[in-house]
């Protein structure tokens, strides 16, 4: 595998190309977390994706923000499958670390977690981790940031 570096490309809207978005989709599907958590994915594209996470009851906190848990586990899933939109047919990741930072309350109509790979290696990639929180006029605050390190593994059969 070709190694690559993304992140000067951040802000290209394209698409990951149709057998990679569904690849990814079906992946996303399979997660329990995801679906219990109410998250879907709101981009694929390569070496980025985006999934977004709207506020309930059952993903918020004591003080009504949505929890920190929860705004983890779509960072992180985020960044996997951002990783995984390079990787070929055969490999499938698994993370190996991640660090996360919370700059402020996750309080908004829904949150977009933003994984963008930083570097992809045969064996090693590097993601950085966005968490935004969105209001229902647009207004976007940044609550969350951090970087997550994947290992590529073969793909298991379904």
């Amino acid at each position: 595998m070709k190694e690559c570096t993304y992140v000067e490309n951040r802000t290209r809207p394209e698409e990951a190309g149709p057998l990679v978005r569904q690849r990814v989709r079906d992946s996303f599907d399979r997660q329990g977390l995801m679906t219990h958590l109410g998250a879907r994915l709101a981009h694929i594209g390569p070496g980025r994706v985006h999934i977004e996470l709207p506020a309930r009851p059952e993903v918020t906190q004591q003080h009504g923000y949505i929890h920190a848990g929860a705004t983890s586990a779509v960072a992180d899933s985020a960044g996997g499958y951002a990783a995984l939109t390079l990787l070929d047919e055969d490999s499938d990741v698994l993370t190996v670390e991640y660090k996360i930072n919370l700059l402020a309350p996750a309080a908004g109509d829904h949150l977009e977690a933003i994984g963008t790979v930083l570097k992809s290696g045969r064996t090693l990639t590097v993601c950085q981790l966005e968490v935004y929180a969105v209001q229902g006029g647009g207004e976007r605050k940044l609550v969350a940031n951090g970087q997550q390190t994947l290992i590529r593994v073969n793909r298991t059969a379904r």
